[in-house]
């Protein structure tokens, strides 16, 4: 029986885990469990991940959650190569240390641009100009951080080859890219970090993965008939921005 892999490519963590098994030739089948249909709240989606969160993931009779628990998995059970998710102890700790801080500083604040800029109007909620120029100054904080900190004059975040770090770094920043923030603006050497993985990786894959969150930023109204439980928990996300 293959593994299963819960995803919707709306979702950052989502796209990295498929990307991930993409490139590693991983066999999989992809549940696709739209967010905006609320697809994710049903008592069907509860029994493989009852925290109701994407991605999930299902290999014979075991569930796991959390992206970056799904990718450690996978790089583990798959063996794949070692630059990924590296099995020295000081290599993994630093590739940790990265994925740690993206949780609370990219994932926890860049991914608040789709929703103020795209989503938020879509269900005419408007963000105050307070809150927004607050989020502003968080990402540009970060992304200081993540050329000093981590990138520093490496090609990759997290050394001289590409990890897990550089494909969940790439896909949030894209988002927010799409969504209207161009992040790699007056940044060439973040600029050259993105090219520098998209050419390890190959664009077409990346385009393929991109595609989704692309068409939503540009045509939002794709959203078609998003049923009211959906609309209240969007609201209620969209009124969490700090």
């Amino acid at each position: 029986m293959a593994m299963k892999l819960y995803l919707d490519f709306i979702s950052q963590p989502c796209r990295a885990v498929y990307f991930f098994a993409k490139v590693n030739r991983i066999p999989f089948e992809v549940q696709s469990v739209q967010i905006f249909r609320g697809q994710h709240m049903t008592d069907d989606f509860a029994k493989v991940n009852s925290l109701k969160r994407l991605p999930a993931m299902k290999d014979g009779d075991f569930t796991l959650a959390e992206s970056v628990a799904i990718l450690h998995y996978l790089s583990q059970k798959y063996n794949t190569p070692a630059h990924w998710y590296p099995p020295d102890l000081q290599a993994r700790a630093q590739l940790e240390e990265y994925l740690y801080w993206h949780a609370d500083s990219i994932r926890g604040t860049f991914g608040s641009v789709l929703w103020i800029r795209v989503l938020g109007p879509l269900i005419d909620v408007h963000i105050p100009k307070q809150k927004v120029d607050r989020n502003i100054a968080f990402m540009m904080q970060s992304l200081q951080h993540l050329e000093q900190k981590f990138l520093q004059d490496k090609p990759f975040l997290t050394g001289e080859q590409i990890s897990v770090a550089d494909l969940v770094a790439l896909e949030e920043l894209m988002q927010t890219f799409y969504a209207g923030f161009d992040v790699f603006e007056g940044r060439p050497k973040l600029a050259a970090w993105r090219g520098q993985v998209e050419a390890t990786l190959g664009e077409k894959l990346y385009q393929e993965t991109w595609e989704a969150i692309r068409k939503l930023c540009a045509e939002p109204k794709s959203l078609k008939d998003i049923p009211s439980a959906t609309l209240d928990w969007m609201r209620l996300r969209l009124s969490k921005i700090p």
